[in-house]
């Protein structure tokens, strides 16, 4: 078992010379616009997930995964010489999931933002049932209590005149 960091500095590795390979020496037209945006490599060095992001149509994303697959073994054999450790990773290539998913989340944060825009404009001229600021405050002197008392007091001195 590798420690972490030697892990991540074989994803480093991994990183670099796939993204280089990609940019110049793999000639297939079936691969479009490629970005390795991350390599995760298991604790005993033995696999490595590399997640990929296309940009274009999902026909294009398609071609690409088809591209990769079928370059793997060249990638393989130009990792495990770049990395010069007894055992190359086997490779897996996984298309990244975070571009789609932060597209979901701009497009919720849009609905949000703009149903808080229409709640504004329907409570624009709006005014407050009660007053502005409902709450007792502590520099404000108590009105109601002394108005309990007096009528506290003025209740016991009918009943002691009784």
């Amino acid at each position: 078992m590798a420690d972490a960091a030697r892990a991540r500095k074989v994803a480093d590795r991994i990183h670099e010379t796939v993204a280089r390979l990609l940019q110049g020496r793999i000639k297939d037209p079936r691969l479009g616009f490629v970005t390795v945006t991350d390599v995760r490599v298991t604790g005993d060095l033995q696999q490595a997930t590399i997640f990929y992001t296309v940009y274009g149509s999902d026909e294009e994303r398609e071609e690409t995964a088809k591209a990769l697959r079928s370059a793997k073994g060249l990638i393989r054999s130009e990792v495990g010489r770049a990395l010069g450790i007894r055992l190359t990773p086997s490779l897996t290539f996984q298309l990244d999931a975070l571009p789609t998913q932060a597209k979901s989340f701009d497009d919720a944060l849009a609905r949000a933002r703009a149903k808080d825009e229409e709640i504004a404009r329907a409570h624009a001229g709006a005014s407050y049932a009660g007053e502005e600021d409902p709450y007792r405050h502590d520099d404000e002197p108590d009105d109601e209590a002394d108005d309990g008392a007096d009528a506290f007091d003025a209740a016991g001195a009918d009943e002691a005149e009784a």
